[in-house]
């Protein structure tokens, strides 16, 4: 995208910070990644533009014109082109630095590099940077959970073979995890949790891909299938979770009480 002036923005990419989509790399729930950036989790949530000024500084835009950035979105995924430009009236905050990792820079500006503090301008606020993903914590453990619902066909072949899965059941040992986490689970169907700790996405045919987040664990799921597991305190590992007599209950019980996209 080109700017006329020089504090314009060469906007880069956008993304969705709602109670049902939001970058979970940012957070276990919608208050947290919101909190991540220092705004108000405001249940109708934000679009967030992500770009360079015409020094190549970095910026993170955030929008409460969560429609605009939602089509936006959409017309980029279909490759057409798309004037992502928010009212100025809509901009709820600009942020200096990026709470992502990026890959691309705008053409004919200099390479990004955080801007300098403005005391005067939020208080100086440091700039945004993304969460440490090279070391196993819970940003990486997000992003394996994100990854396994991105590409649940090719996880759930490598399970259908020779992997034993965990009994949902058990209680002792490695499965002693798998007990704790099921059953912080299911206290949320007493004690709602945050907005966005349950999420359901479309699946295929009449199910629904779940993903729930709590202290130290992310679970990925289908309502008609098994469900992955992966802990902060297991590096790398994911854990297959049988359906067995108890998880189908509960997928169907997590899929009530879930937030969901809008469309």
């Amino acid at each position: 995208m080109t700017a006329e002036e020089d504090d314009a923005l060469y906007v880069l990419t956008a993304v969705l910070l709602t109670p049902a989509q939001f970058p979970s790399v940012l957070g276990d729930d919608y208050p947290e990644a919101c909190a991540a950036l220092g705004l108000e989790p405001f249940a109708e949530g934000y679009g967030l533009v992500l770009g360079q000024d015409g020094e190549g500084a970095r910026w993170t835009v955030a929008t409460e014109d969560v429609t605009l950035v939602a089509c936006a979105i959409a017309a980029w995924d279909c490759g057409m082109e798309y004037d992502l430009s928010p009212d100025d009236r809509s901009i709820a905050a600009v942020l200096p630095g990026w709470p992502l990792a990026l890959a691309v820079a705008a053409p004919g500006v200099p390479e990004p590099h955080d801007p300098a503090p403005d005391p005067e301008a939020d208080g100086g606020r440091a700039a945004l940077v993304p969460p440490d993903t090279e070391h196993w914590g819970p940003a990486q453990r997000r992003l394996g959970a994100d990854e396994i619902a991105l590409q649940w066909a090719v996880w759930r072949e490598q399970v259908d073979g020779d992997v034993e899965f965990v009994d949902p059941g058990a209680g002792e040992d490695s499965d002693g995890s798998v007990r704790r986490v099921l059953d912080e689970v299911r206290a949320y169907l007493e004690e709602p949790p945050p907005p966005g700790r349950v999420r359901s996405a479309f699946a295929s045919g009449e199910s629904r891909t779940l993903r729930a987040d709590g202290p130290g664990w992310s679970m990925v799921a289908r309502t008609d299938d098994i469900a992955f597991l992966l802990l902060d305190d297991e590096p790398g590992e994911v854990l297959p979770v049988g359906r067995g007599p108890e998880l189908p209950g509960l997928l169907e019980a997590l899929d009530g009480i879930a937030v969901r996209p809008a469309a």
